[in-house]
């Protein structure tokens, strides 16, 4: 087992890594919408949700793969009346790569953060 780790991304906010890779695969922590710094990014759930993605993006990145080899998402939302507009922002940066997913509404996130997302995904 390795850990992945990137500055490009935001430094975790517990006890625990951006991400593991386990022999093909890559298992990413929940990201959510902090920039590289570690701050919350202000703006709507549009703006929120191209951080995570941007942050998944980078994390799968420094371990070896990308958006386009990711094979299962979890969404997690804070309101799910934001569904269409993280549907939106998720068509854009997968294309037309239409990885298994789940979306689940919850109570509260990290940070009051409106939404997290985590993937796995296959090493190149």
């Amino acid at each position: 087992m390795n850990y992945v780790s990137t500055q490009k991304a935001p430094a975790a906010i517990g006890p625990y890594s951006q991400a593991v890779n386990i022999g093909d695969f890559i298992f990413t922590s929940g990201q959510i919408p902090l920039n590289a710094n570690g701050v919350l990014v202000e703006g709507d759930i549009s703006a929120q949700t191209t951080q995570v993605l941007t942050n998944l993006s980078e994390v799968l990145k420094e371990g070896g793969s990308s958006l386009e080899n990711v094979v299962k998402t979890t969404i997690f939302l804070a309101n799910m009346e934001d569904f269409a507009q993280v549907n939106k922002v998720y068509a854009e940066f997968f294309g037309e790569h239409k990885p298994a997913r789940s979306t689940v509404a919850v109570k509260t996130l990290p940070l009051n953060a409106n939404v997290e997302i985590e993937a796995i995904a296959l090493k190149r």
